[in-house]
């Protein structure tokens, strides 16, 4: 393979890679938001690590190719490579992930102290709070349901 060719695999394989990276952001874009990161680190790494495939000639390819090649075809020869490259370029990802969730903390902390809180109305006797515990007593007696945020698509059943 000349230099050519090997770039413009590369090049596909980069766009291939960055497809399917978009189609993981969608499926996981549903999640809970610590569930959610972590497995879009988990598909990036696995996209984009590569192994080296011949040490004399410096040729890389894809560590989850590699590993399926080998692993289909019975040949098992860069199968450890790959899987090390892909195990040590994961502890680099995660390691950078918690660097990020470490400093994002303190400042998503800092800011949710500065936004008011919401004022919760305090039922006005007792009779007016054993009401609030049965949903279908009276009509009269249940509360509005809250107002729906514009920014936050996400409904929450009422309890």
């Amino acid at each position: 393979m000349i230099n050519n060719d090997y770039t413009i695999a590369w090049s596909l394989y980069a766009v291939a890679a960055l497809g399917c990276l978009w189609v993981w952001l969608k499926l996981t874009g549903w999640m809970w938001r610590y569930v959610k990161e972590p497995l879009r680190v988990i598909g990036l790494v696995l996209l984009f690590t590569p192994t080296i495939v011949d040490p004399a000639r410096e040729q890389y390819a894809p560590a989850l190719a590699i590993s399926a090649m080998d692993l289909a075809l019975k040949v098992g020869s860069n199968v450890w490579r790959a899987a090390s490259d892909l195990l040590m370029y994961g502890m680099f990802a995660f390691g950078l992930y918690l660097l990020f969730v470490l400093i994002r903390w303190p400042i998503e902390k800092s800011r949710k102290a500065r936004q008011p809180q919401p004022v919760a109305e305090q039922p006005a006797s007792e009779a007016d709070a054993e009401d609030d515990d049965e949903p279908f007593a009276r009509p009269a007696a249940r509360k509005p349901a809250p107002a729906v945020n514009a920014s936050r698509a996400r409904v929450e059943p009422r309890l």
